[in-house]
């Protein structure tokens, strides 16, 4: 009980002297703390969307359009199989109408070599046994191809599961603290950013499909035809933001898919702001094919189907690299970057919600908590100096250093303080002396056996410890799952509950005893009171 080495002791007071240093920013605004010396700790609490205010926003996908995309995205996965492979299959007068892709095939003895082509292109649903699309042939020269209701929805629920995660990627680069991003439903996802006092520049870069393609120029298109709406064969309008529209191929050199970066910069002729960007080996190559063929024409970097701009291209492009631009802000040049780093949105979603949240509620919930955690410590305190005298003195010190520690290592990791974290912060509080209890109550069983102070305490702290760290292992164990499988308010109840477990034991066992072997030391007692 009295060996405890001294450079332990220096060590473990080091350790609590540090994250006290780190608890202290919490208790100051934001501009205080920026003032304070480089050397200092500035990591602070963040406070969530309950306490803090900020933005709500409900997304919906657009399914119309997510068939009419996966339709055109089918048709050009058919019309490569056909026209790239030996021999090729001619096909003719395609449509999409009615949520189906239909075509005819120009030579009828082809229909069921294309029949088998085509169906090479489809994939397996799930376990079901059913395909994503059925292919069969009409009419002998016709071949229609139908997207299947399993096919659609499991195409859905993938599109919505990406989705989510490009959407949580765009949020974390704007340097928010734990959003809430779930889904709701089939289609709509609920985003919920703390802090935020831009919540149309939220909107801005949440609702940005992100789609970015590379296509050539249609030279052949006649201008009247293209000012008419009409394109083509192999060829789409997309309105551009110089020239009203343009004629471009509908197969894409390069896609959006193909990216490994994207970054702001300036460009080095006009000091404008652009987006840089860089394609992974295989873009490169085939951005590098497209330009050594097309030296002299013109290509077209489009962004949600619209044309930004329309260079021509003077030299080969080599390195894997291309800088995008139009007329872009600095900020609309970093929110691009963005958008494209953390990938295209596989579904158009559509705001159709939006709360904004003010922290008059937060402040109050601060202040109710604040108010509920002093009252809790002053409960405990009161027990444990009635029930135990000197070392209830012990375990009050703790039970503070505890609750400081808490708020030290919450700032370290840059965590989230909600409203049910206060919860669980206060249920820290009101639990964090029962390891106290259990060691006190078992040196006054050892006593009671007649054993000597010092054999006494040493097996009390001994014996207890060992269903201490059983019964908080197991707690910290189901915080860890809640925290993993939860989200929002769940997540923040845990992680302050999973902290606080951790750092009770650590107080309440380590720092009273060094405490209690310290008064031993200088004392030398020759009667117990506890």
């Amino acid at each position: 009980m009295l060996a405890i080495p001294r450079w332990k002791m220096l060590s473990i007071a080091a350790l609590v002297l540090l994250g006290l240093l780190f608890a202290v920013p919490s208790f100051f605004s934001e501009k205080q703390v920026a003032g304070w010396p480089a050397f200092a700790p500035r990591a602070q609490i963040n406070l969530g969307l309950d306490l803090s205010g900020g933005s709500q926003i409900l997304l919906e996908a657009d399914t119309a359009e997510f068939v009419r995309s996966r339709l055109e995205t089918k048709q050009n996965q058919i019309e490569k199989a056909l026209g790239e492979t030996e021999p090729r299959v001619a096909i003719g007068d395609i449509s999409r109408q009615g949520g189906r892709l239909s075509f005819l095939v120009r030579d009828p003895a082809q229909v069921d070599d294309a029949v088998e082509r085509i169906r090479a292109t489809t994939q397996g649903v799930g376990l079901t046994g059913q395909r994503d699309f059925t292919v069969e042939a009409v009419d002998g020269t016709r071949i229609v191809v139908t997207p299947t209701a399993a096919g659609l929805a499991d195409a859905t629920e993938q599109a919505m599961n990406t989705a989510t995660d490009v959407i949580r990627r765009r949020i974390d680069a704007l340097g928010t603290k734990e959003p809430t991003i779930i889904r709701q439903g089939d289609r709509r996802i609920l985003v919920q950013v703390p802090g935020v006092d831009n919540p149309e520049q939220l909107k801005a870069l949440i609702g940005r499909t992100a789609r970015l393609e590379f296509k050539l120029v249609d030279l052949a298109a006649n201008p009247a035809e293209v000012a008419a709406g009409r394109a083509p064969i192999g060829s789409q309008i997309l309105p551009s933001t110089d020239v009203g529209s343009i004629a471009v191929k509908r197969r894409a050199i390069v896609t959006g898919e193909q990216l490994v970066r994207a970054d702001p910069a300036f460009d080095q002729q006009n000091g404008q702001p652009v987006v840089t960007i860089g394609f992974d080996p295989a873009g490169g190559r085939s951005f590098a094919r497209a330009t050594q063929e097309n030296v002299g024409k013109p290509f077209a970097i489009i962004l949600d189907d619209v044309v930004l701009s329309a260079p021509n291209i003077n030299e080969p492009i080599l390195g894997g690299t291309a800088q995008i631009s139009g007329s872009f802000t600095t900020e609309s040049a970093n929110e691009l970057a963005i958008a494209l780093r953390s990938g295209s949105l596989p579904v158009e979603l559509q705001v159709i919600e939006e709360r904004t949240v003010g922290p008059d509620l937060g402040a109050d919930s601060i202040r109710l908590g604040v108010i509920a955690s002093i009252v809790a410590t002053i409960a405990v305190i009161g027990f444990m100096l009635l029930t135990y005298g000197r070392f209830g003195i012990y375990a009050t010190v703790a039970l503070m250093l505890n609750a400081l520690l808490i708020l030290g290592i919450m700032a370290i990791f840059n965590s989230t303080l909600t409203l049910p974290g206060i919860a669980g912060f206060v249920l820290t509080i009101g639990a964090a002396v029962d390891a106290n209890v259990l060691i006190n109550e078992r040196i006054r069983e050892e006593q009671r056996r007649g054993r000597r102070i010092l054999d006494a305490i040493e097996t009390g702290y001994r014996e207890a410890s060992t269903a201490i760290f059983d019964a908080n292992i197991t707690n910290v164990i189901a915080a860890a799952l809640m925290y993993y499988f939860g989200s929002g308010p769940i997540r923040g109840f845990a992680l302050v509950l999973m902290i606080g477990i951790i750092t009770s034991v650590f107080t309440a066992v380590t720092l009273t005893r060094i405490m209690v072997a310290l008064w031993v030391r200088r004392e030398r007692p020759r009667e117990l009171v506890i």
